[in-house]
């Protein structure tokens, strides 16, 4: 948890840091999460057709806790209509422990930490007369560890507040 919390207190610091006015938009991204479920999403843009994202997902439940953080660098492209395209790459990382007992003795555990590297690509509307944004879009990744090895994909509904 402290890493989690040291990680978006250094983002704040770095968006806060910028010369420029940012558009910034917090919500979540409605998805598999590959595993972990629902993301908490932050995007900050970087000028009109460039921004960052970063996301964190998590699980906990009786016998398994993970999180997963992903970083994507993003390029957006205007469509007409308040609609646009956009496309990234980046990576994440993340943590999970799994134990499975049976009358009070341990069965199976395992501890892992994992990379990813990835890409995105979805499609957005912003809406006019609301401060919000959503998307759909799509994020394969490659993973590296036993809990993420290989290719996966993660399809998702984005719905955030932009300020």
């Amino acid at each position: 948890m402290k890493l989690v919390l040291s990680f978006l207190l250094l983002f704040t610091l770095t968006a806060n840091a910028q010369s420029f006015e940012n558009d910034k938009a917090i919500g979540l991204r409605l998805g598999g999460g590959n595993g972990l479920g629902t993301e908490i999403s932050f995007q900050l843009d970087h000028n009109e057709n460039n921004r960052f994202e970063a996301d964190l997902g998590w699980k906990s439940d009786n016998n398994f806790d993970g999180f997963k953080i992903t970083a994507m660098y993003q390029w957006v492209w205007y469509i007409e209509n308040n609609f646009s395209w956009y496309a990234g790459a980046g990576g994440g990382f993340g943590n999970y422990s799994f134990e499975v007992t049976s009358n009070g003795s341990t069965i199976i555990e395992d501890d892992e930490t994992f990379i990813t590297i990835g890409g995105q690509v979805g499609i957005e509307y912003n809406f006019d007369d609301l401060p919000l944004r959503i998307s759909i879009d799509t994020r394969p990744e490659l993973g590296f560890g036993d809990f993420r090895d290989g290719l996966e994909f993660d399809f998702a509904l984005g719905v955030r507040y932009r300020f």
